[in-house]
């Protein structure tokens, strides 16, 4: 795949007046805070990346978009509640925009193969973007969008863009699980080259 060689490519393709414009309609809070929820395969990766990211104030693994009312990861791995693995994510806008967040999401995880992240299968590890605003959503669209024309991938995207819909914050066990396991198989051969490849792409972003 040749997601890395591309990188400064997705980004020169990027409509940044589009996007501005975009986010300049989002109100901002007094504590400039804004919330997404993103699925990328296992949880546990995908939150040890964002919590590197500069301007990332909290990370929180769990459960989102599915049927079955407060869902435990047993429920989940059967793959019949429809939740995927999910991180919510809190951030300041002043320091990182939802474009920011959004090209951290797509370029640390593959969006071409559907319900699936490397050896993890099923579809809770779908690729999916759960926005909380319409700001959000217009973002999410219009940067897949230009993903999608841009030939950075040899396949479609299956990316989901969706509203966001009730969180089930997973386990207590689940949470900040790289910093409490860093020395377990999974970890190091899995979730690390993802840290380590975040850092190489985005080094201006990370903390």
């Amino acid at each position: 795949m040749k997601l890395l060689a591309n990188c400064f490519l997705i980004a020169t393709l990027i409509s940044n007046n589009y996007i501005s414009a975009q986010q300049k309609k989002q109100p901002k809070n007094m504590e400039n805070k804004e919330i997404i929820t993103l699925g990328a395969g296992c949880f546990w990766c995908v939150e040890a990346v964002f919590l590197q990211a500069k301007g990332v104030q909290k990370v929180v693994s769990g459960y989102m978009g599915g049927t079955l009312k407060n869902p435990t990861y047993k429920d989940i791995c059967t793959g019949e509640t429809g939740h995927a693995e999910v991180i919510q994510v809190t951030y300041n806008p002043e320091i990182i925009s939802t474009k920011d967040v959004l090209e951290i999401f797509w370029k640390t995880h593959d969006p071409t193969t559907l319900n699936r992240q490397g050896n993890d299968v099923g579809t809770q590890y779908r690729s999916a973007i759960f926005y909380h605003s319409e700001v959000q959503k217009n973002i999410s669209s219009q940067l897949k969008k230009e993903l999608e024309a841009s030939g950075a991938y040899s396949k479609p995207l299956t990316t989901e863009i969706v509203e966001a819909s009730t969180f089930y914050e997973a386990e207590n066990y689940h949470q900040n699980y790289y910093n409490l396991n860093g020395s377990q198989p999974y970890c190091y051969f899995v979730i690390k080259p993802k840290i380590e490849k975040f850092r190489k792409v985005f080094p201006e972003k990370v903390k």
